[in-house]
């Protein structure tokens, strides 16, 4: 295969596991015949973790302060020097020898993700009833089955993401937003299933996170699908300004100040959210990527490999 691509792994505090990471990955991905470029991002580590990682072989950026998961992404991937780029923890949790099947999947997808649905996943119990809330509203507002929406472990083509550099957070969130981003413009998103085991060291995520994502959920609907947004609150104001207008024609004969005035918010907010539709609509279509699509690059490199086989084929006849 002797595909190159750029490994961006982005790390803080992981002195203990990210050697070992950076082992895993080399040797998985060169038995598959790939020959990877490992890049560590140190996001501001007290500890030995640059160290540690550039001892291992990698090409270590180093942050002057902690600046949070998503920006030390960031780092990694304008630096890496190949457009096709895998991403993965640094606390040994991801399985790299996933990657190679992730890469050959990306031939026909624009972002390749690791779904944590195989036969071993630790995931603590505490943050599955969160998880499991933030995945059916990002199915929602994507409008499309989305099997793990913040798995760490991606393959994509960089110039994809790129474009949505602007928008993307620099926390933990980073990787919920640029699902859902690509979802919502059409690209191709396919997912590989992985197993995902226990972390070394401590997680660096807290509890009160889930409301962080929940808002950067419907901040990326109101940049993407507004009417997602908008339509609930319009039924919902419409629904009671209906009943309450069917009560008081019962009871009074007219209509009340509180039917009324629901009733006029669903109108105004319909017609909020019609303008936000508009303007998102217009803004993509500035967008050609998702018009050219992986699609025809997938058909002609799939004719480019039937035809040798065609000429075979008719050469055994």
């Amino acid at each position: 295969m002797n595909q190159a691509l750029s490994v961006v792994i982005p790390a803080y505090n992981e002195r203990h596991a990210i050697a070992g990471v950076i082992e895993e990955v080399r040797r998985r991905l060169v038995e598959s015949g790939l020959a990877p470029e490992i890049v560590v991002v140190d996001d501001g580590s007290t500890d030995d973790t640059s160290a540690a990682a550039f001892a291992a072989g990698a090409r270590v950026i180093r942050h002057r302060s902690n600046r949070g998961y998503g920006a030390a992404l960031k780092t990694g991937i304008v630096a890496a020097r190949h457009d096709i780029i895998a991403m993965l923890d640094a606390d040994g949790t991801y399985p790299a020898q996933a990657i190679p099947a992730m890469v050959e999947k990306l031939r026909h997808a624009d972002m390749v993700v690791g779904a944590r649905v195989g036969e071993r996943v630790h995931i603590p119990w505490v943050r599955r009833p969160a998880k499991w809330a933030l995945n059916r509203l990002a199915n929602y507002v994507a409008c499309a089955r989305i099997p793990d929406l913040n798995s760490g472990l991606r393959v994509f083509r960089r110039d994809v993401v790129l474009q949505y550099f602007p928008i993307l957070p620099d926390q933990f969130s980073w990787t919920s937003t640029i699902t859902l981003a690509l979802l919502s413009d059409k690209y191709a998103v396919d997912y590989v299933p992985i197993d995902y085991r226990p972390r070394q060291g401590r997680s660096k995520i807290v509890p009160w996170d889930a409301a962080s994502f929940a808002v950067l959920i419907l901040r990326t609907a109101m940049l993407f699908r507004p009417l997602r947004v908008f339509l609930p609150l319009v039924a919902i104001s419409a629904g009671y300004g209906v009943i309450k207008a069917l009560i008081d024609l019962q009871e009074i004969g007219n209509l009340s100040a509180s039917a009324t005035l629901a009733l006029l918010s669903a109108l105004l907010i319909l017609l909020i959210g019609m303008l936000g539709d508009a303007i998102a609509t217009r803004l993509g279509r500035l967008n050609v990527n998702p018009v050219i699509g992986v699609q025809a690059q997938s058909v002609e490199m799939a004719a480019q490999e039937e035809a040798p086989d065609a000429a075979r084929a008719r050469g055994g006849d």
